[in-house]
């Protein structure tokens, strides 16, 4: 992580945003109390249909524009929060700006929190979704080869350890991956002296009781339960390509460049965005930043490239 000063191209409020003790167990508790209003809240979406189905153990929500689909390729979304917060709805905003720009279905996945439901379940409703997905592919008018996995944050975590079970699984594997921030290693929570670091909108301290809940142990510990810590997995190779995005203010920054790193030794294909003096989430607070946008445009590039027809 750099120590630089908020990159000047963030408005100026954002140094003043508190971060949320999710770590303290009454906060947490009564955000998820009121979280279910967002779901009701959701603003519609101009020119995108958005519907939602029900699965075993959670409900997906599907984006489409609205007339005729430019493309049979799809887009699995898997959204943040910690492993312990956030729902489906919470990313409205960017998975119908996918849908829309890039004429594809989008399938957003509303796994169930670790609060409750620790690994693997919300990893085995991420790959509920996939089957979802490769089971349905012709109603759904898309190509089983051409999905794209897409996660946020933990949704970037719970992303990459997908990408890792369908590959040991075989068959049909994701054509790419793209990792906004990622949550990829417990080892980082189990850090303490991190917790002295004022991290934007996600501190250390948040970390680790996200990461206890998840894998229902502290994190850190000499072995954690196999496809549950993207950075523990042992063979990266045969992955699919992957862009990986991240803040230079952001907790998660030196494991994210650590992963990236490994993938490429791995001889996966790999692009790291860096943007310097960016908190974690920063294109969730200030979209409209041309830094924000930066990131925005280099996953929806990253996305298109992949998911064109090979000749």
């Amino acid at each position: 992580m750099d120590t630089n000063p908020l990159n000047p191209a963030l408005p100026a409020f954002v140094r003043y945003i508190p971060t949320v003790p999710f770590h303290n167990p009454v906060v947490l508790s009564l955000y998820n109390l009121l979280e279910p209003l967002q779901e009701k809240l959701a603003k519609p979406q101009a020119g995108v249909e958005i519907c939602v189905q029900k699965l075993t153990h959670c409900s997906i929500r599907l984006y489409r524009a609205q007339g005729a689909r430019t493309c049979r390729g799809a887009v699995l979304w898997i959204h943040g929060g910690g492993y312990i917060i956030g729902n489906a709805a919470m990313n409205d905003r960017e998975c119908a700006a996918i849908a829309k720009e890039l004429g594809v279905l989008v399938v957003s996945v509303d796994y169930r929190l670790g609060a409750r439901n620790p690994f693997p379940a919300p990893l085995e409703d991420c790959y509920t979704a996939w089957q979802f997905m490769q089971s349905n592919a012709s109603s759904l008018e898309i190509d089983r080869d051409r999905i794209v996995v897409i996660g946020q944050s933990a949704g970037g975590g719970l992303a990459a350890c997908l990408a890792q079970r369908i590959a040991e699984a075989g068959g049909v594997q994701p054509v790419a991956q793209a990792l906004i921030y990622p949550m990829l290693d417990d080892r980082t929570a189990a850090n303490f002296e991190l917790d002295a670091i004022k991290h934007r909108f996600w501190n250390n301290k948040n970390n680790r009781a996200g990461w206890h809940a998840y894998l229902g142990q502290p994190p850190g510990q000499p072995i954690a339960p196999r496809f549950a810590v993207a950075a523990r997995h042992a063979n990266l190779s045969g992955l699919p390509a992957t862009w990986i995005g991240v803040g230079g203010l952001d907790l998660f920054y030196e494991e994210n460049c650590a992963y990236a790193a490994r993938l490429q030794a791995a001889g996966v294909s790999c692009e790291l965005f860096r943007e310097p003096g960016c908190p974690h989430g920063y294109d969730i607070i200030a979209p409209n930043t041309t830094v924000s946008q930066r990131l925005i445009q280099g996953y929806m590039t990253f996305i298109r490239d992949h998911l064109r027809p090979q000749p």
